[in-house]
């Protein structure tokens, strides 16, 4: 896969983060899954960014290390970042936060009265202090009961650093930069690179990276709206934050998949999760890797990849899978 950069020569941008992603990720070949989808032997490939190595491993790690070293710079006390209840990145900024030393609060959407499981569970174990947002700030957006925590901080005398939901700011894209240098040293030349697009940061980083937003599918999961908005403007915004251009072209974003929404699952999810664990063993989650997995068999399928390389980027979440209502829905398909 062609670089158009050596990560030396893109700034100090690119080196000012806290290492604890555990980074290179494998690249696997996964010829008996692609021949379940009817592509060819070592056409198939899967980037293992669930085992990056803190937490619970996922691709948050990446974002965190560049958010956590911006926040150090600004002598920041507490992280700050929210997410719905079974949030993967509220719970990987946790521990994050935990590696650091820091205070995290993670303001989440859902009731507190439900039983803790998933991540939530993982929220506890790191030491998160969770602030459910109806609850204490009524029905306002996210954002805004983020906002609302991070003024009683200063009120406080604390220095809190604000994180965006998913990590999606210019400097948390920059991760994705960097792996985006780290997938060129690994796929062949001319791959085409999947992945599941909650908020965006991932898919711009790595086309930002890249300097082609031709080279990256992103698969909608109705996480947010204007996708294809969010991804071109954070990309521009990490591009120039790492010395680089702007990516050529637009952003690919495949629409169709997240069902009834954000959070739900679907049927053609359930059978990439099937094919997924018994064709190679692994574990992919209904809200982000099973629907990004179902676009890319769904492409597959009907031809629209033809004989290219093809990388899916595996963003984790396993924790997210284990709550109960998903368990149910795994042995059920229903």
């Amino acid at each position: 896969m062609a670089s158009q950069h050596d990560l030396a020569d893109v700034g100090q941008r690119l080196t000012n983060r806290v290492l604890f992603a555990g980074t290179p990720t494998p690249l696997q070949p996964s010829d008996r899954l692609g021949a379940s989808i009817g592509l060819a032997s070592g056409q198939l490939m899967v980037k293992r960014d669930d085992l990056t190595a803190l937490g619970a491993g996922g691709n948050k790690a990446r974002k965190l290390e560049f958010l956590v070293a911006d926040a150090l710079e600004q002598g920041a006390t507490v992280l700050v970042t929210g997410g719905a209840a079974q949030s993967n990145h509220v719970a990987m900024t946790a521990a994050a936060a935990a590696v650091q030393g820091l205070r995290a609060i993670g303001v989440v959407g859902g009731d507190s009265s439900k039983p803790s499981e998933g991540n939530v569970t993982l929220d506890h174990l790191f030491g998160l202090e969770l602030v459910w947002s109806k609850e204490t700030y009524g029905a306002v957006d996210l954002g805004t009961a983020i906002a609302a925590v991070c003024e009683r901080l200063r009120d406080e005398g604390e220095v809190p650093y604000a994180i965006p939901l998913g990590g999606s700011s210019a400097v948390g894209v920059l991760g994705y930069v960097v792996a985006a240098n780290e997938l060129m040293t690994q796929a062949p030349d001319g791959s085409l690179v999947y992945i599941a697009d909650g908020t965006g940061g991932t898919h711009a980083g790595l086309a930002a990276g890249f300097g082609d937003h031709g080279r990256v599918v992103g698969v909608d999961v109705g996480a947010v709206p204007a996708l294809a908005e969010t991804v071109r403007d954070l990309a521009i915004a990490a591009a120039q934050l790492a010395g680089l251009q702007s990516p050529d072209g637009e952003p690919q974003i495949r629409l169709g998949h997240q069902g009834e929404g954000y959070g739900k699952p679907t049927a053609e999810g359930f059978e990439a999760l099937r094919l997924a664990a018994r064709g190679e063993g692994l574990v992919l989650d209904p809200v982000y890797t099973g629907k990004a997995m179902a676009g890319l068999i769904a492409d597959a399928r009907s031809g629209r990849i033809g004989d290219q390389p093809v990388v899916f980027v595996h963003t984790g979440g396993m924790a997210g899978l284990l709550v109960q209502r998903f368990a149910q829905w795994v042995q059920t398909g229903s």
